[in-house]
């Protein structure tokens, strides 16, 4: 068959069983109405999904489908490729195999922008692979967004223009003027850009008595990023004001904002928070990425056993689930993929929180709101009034809010909360300190579960070394327990900004509450007995979950202590 007589998507996709004569005949009906192609009309419909789609489509045109791009340039060939022109065009280089640059597209008939590349790449011949958006997105955001070196590029380029300010301004008119000059705005922007393109969760804007300083947190751990000079310390802050909506004129109490933008086809939420200190504001920006969140519980970190055993857990009809550990241990997560897990038709989910981090389809949020009285115990109380299944508490802070989750999950509701608590057994004296009587929380209580986050190995610069007997004998384990007597560490790379880690991955600690600890926790028994208790029924510590992980290669033993010090 020549190309002129290739063959129609439809008759493609009717072959492949992905639709039927009769809905081929609708979509083509309402083609002459719509004017839209075949394609974008069924996916519309949602009678094809994407990956059928471009699958047929690249029969169709006689090009090759790929679902997943693995971008390779190693003598960065493809480096002064303009983002903005990758963007406009909707496509993107992303393997250079010799003489040839393959070329993701997302529209096979879109072949203009080939042309402008030639003239940047002369040398090079071209194929072009058919893929989605979102992975040309992915590659573009993540290969050719600006680099590290670019907001202290920005500052060396905008500093000069501020020779005249000082240190502080006396007129409100000054600091609007100052912060929505184009440098300022170009500053911070790129700050933000930055913080996504390396993954940062958070922006400390810190000011001191002789610099500002900027550090992103990526998987946990803090890194300076730059130091503007002290005198662009009020504009820089006060465009953060602007772009937060927050009064520009107060520095003199704590202010809470919120900031939605769209970088590199994603859609970031970013929380801001102001705090007054001695040498000026300090601000955090909260960086929520909410197109890649993904909230599966297949996917954070549970090893087989515990995953079989926390599903079946919560799968009971009623009863409390009680997530414990520090700020950014990930509970967050944990609780929204068991929410998403048990989010049907048939049940009523609703939660109070502060604050709500992300917005769950099909599921009911109600945000904390301390200044009008909308506490947790308010909120709810309220709830239950709404004819819940499943109910979602964002903390248990005090005795209130604790004793009507436990009448709730005995009068048959499933209950979610967290607590900040070192341990799963700890949860326990945790909850009786605050006053809930021992058997209302075996009563009530179906499991604690404890977790941490560790960074994970670098898969790009991953590399076997030989564990030391120091470091063998500080986690309890021996050398017949390696693989080939090896663990693993990332030596660093481009890929992980010379960190060795990327991403993060959870531990966890499962404590069912068993017959016997139901026991132990009714005789007021201290943590440290109900903890060995749940050991001798299996339990798997934070410590073993977390060793157990490096000797699989997934992180390593110098994380594994960082975050379970506490624990040890």
């Amino acid at each position: 068959m020549t190309k002129t007589e290739k063959k129609k998507l439809g008759d493609i996709l009717i072959e492949r069983g992905v639709i039927s004569k009769t809905q081929l005949d609708e979509a083509l009906q309402l083609q002459k109405t719509t004017g839209l192609r075949l394609g974008e009309l069924l996916l519309k419909k949602g009678v094809v999904t994407e990956d059928d789609l471009l699958s047929s489509l690249a029969e169709h045109y006689d090009i090759p489908f790929h679902k997943k791009l693995e971008f390779s340039d190693p003598e960065g060939v493809l480096k002064n490729i303009p983002p903005h022109f990758l963007n406009k065009n909707k496509f993107v280089p992303f393997s250079v195999q010799k003489k040839v640059v393959f070329v993701g597209v997302a529209d096979p008939l879109n072949l203009h922008p080939f042309d402008d590349l030639k003239m940047i790449l002369p040398e090079l011949r071209f194929e072009a692979i058919l893929t989605s958006e979102d992975e040309i997105q992915k590659i573009i955001h993540s290969h050719f967004a600006q680099t590290e070196s670019d907001a202290r590029e920005v500052i060396d380029e905008i500093s000069d223009d501020f020779e005249s300010l000082d240190d502080s301004f006396s007129e409100t008119e000054d600091i609007l003027e100052v912060a929505n000059d184009a440098p300022i705005i170009r500053l911070v922007n790129r700050l933000i850009t930055q913080a996504v393109h390396e993954r940062a969760s958070d922006i400390h804007i810190e000011p001191f008595e002789q610099e500002l300083s900027v550090r992103f947190r990526i998987d946990g751990i803090m890194y300076r990023k730059a130091t503007p000079p002290k005198k662009l310390q009020n504009a820089v802050i006060s465009r953060v004001k602007i772009m937060s909506n927050l009064n520009i004129a107060e520095n003199r109490l704590p202010q809470d904002g919120r900031i939605q933008l769209k970088i590199g086809g994603k859609d970031i939420d970013i929380r801001v928070s102001l705090f007054p200190t001695h040498y000026g504001e300090r601000v955090v920006l909260r960086l929520l990425n909410k197109t890649d969140m993904k909230f599966d519980l297949d996917a954070i970190g549970f090893n087989k056993a515990n995953l079989d055993l926390f599903k079946r857990i919560i799968d009971k009809p009623h009863g409390i689930i009680i997530v414990t550990g520090p700020t950014g241990s990930g509970k967050t997560t944990t609780l929204y993929s068991s929410l998403l897990r048990l989010n049907t038709e048939d049940v009523n989910i609703l939660t109070v929180e502060d604050p709500i981090e992300y917005q769950l389809n099909g599921v009911g949020q109600m945000q904390v709101k301390p200044k009008i009285d909308l506490t947790f115990a308010a909120g709810l109380r309220s709830i239950l009034r709404q004819d819940p299944d499943i109910v979602m508490v964002g903390e248990v802070r005090d005795i209130e809010t604790a004793e009507i989750a436990v009448q709730a999950a005995l009068t048959g509701h499933r209950v979610f909360t967290t607590l900040h608590t070192n341990d799963a057994a700890s949860a326990v004296t945790r909850l009786i300190d605050m006053g809930v009587e021992p058997f209302l929380i075996a009563s009530s209580v179906n499991a604690f579960l404890a977790q941490r986050l560790v960074r994970t190995i670098c898969p790009k610069c991953k590399t076997p070394y030989t564990a030391t007997q120091a470091e063998m004998r500080e986690v309890g384990i021996t050398k017949q327990m390696l693989s080939k007597g090896k663990l693993y560490h990332g030596k660093g790379c481009t890929h992980c900004f010379n960190t060795g880690y990327l991403g993060r991955s959870g531990i966890y600690e499962l404590l069912p509450v068993s017959g016997e600890i139901r026991r132990l926790i009714i005789t007021r028994c201290d943590a440290q007995t109900i903890k060995d208790r749940a050991i001798k029924e299996g339990m798997v510590t934070l410590l073993e979950d977390g060793v157990s992980k490096a000797l699989k290669g997934i992180t390593t033993i110098e994380e594994v202590l960082r975050v379970s010090g506490s624990i040890l």
